[in-house]
């Protein structure tokens, strides 16, 4: 069963991660947030993705995933499948 739940895969420290997590609080849309430093589960998921790769920020929705995206794209991706504030 495909896991409709949008979710973002980042670091505390990482300014991208921060903003895109800012930019979905801020347009109220929620989402699961995980630490791929502090998660080793997360991290694993992130690296299943990639190849091995820890690759982030990351979101998931269902088996679809975007990698650090810009907020137009991230808009787009809401959109596309009908995750809207």
């Amino acid at each position: 069963m495909e896991d409709k739940k949008l979710k973002l895969y980042g670091a505390d420290w990482c300014p991208k991660s921060a903003n895109l997590r800012n930019y979905l609080q801020s347009i109220w849309i929620n989402f699961d947030d995980h630490n791929v430093e502090t998660e080793p589960e997360a991290a694993e998921t992130v690296k299943a993705l990639y190849e091995g790769k820890l690759k982030f920020p990351t979101l998931t929705y269902g088996n679809q995933h975007l990698k650090n995206p810009t907020i137009k794209e991230l808009d787009a991706f809401l959109k596309e499948h009908g995750i809207e504030e």
